[in-house]
């Protein structure tokens, strides 16, 4: 399933997801749960306007998100 998105920079000049689209469908990002933040990676757990929590995933090297988790609401 193709993923692509829209970031912005965070309060310390990091990169950060505003919202994506997945699967055809946008979401927005409601809010940044957590981070994890390495030398070449980023990790971010977040809550989207449909109440799902995703992990996505920037790899800074080759400038390519990536989604590894999903919990539908509930969960």
């Amino acid at each position: 399933m193709n993923l692509s998105v829209e970031s912005g920079t965070g309060l310390h000049g990091d990169i950060e997801p505003r919202s994506f689209l997945l699967g055809g469908r946008r979401f927005s990002v409601l809010e940044i749960c957590d981070r994890w933040i390495a030398r070449d990676h980023s990790y971010f757990k977040i809550r989207a306007d449909d109440g799902a929590t995703y992990i996505l995933r920037h790899d800074e090297l080759n400038l390519e998100w990536q989604l590894t988790l999903y919990r539908a609401p509930g969960l």
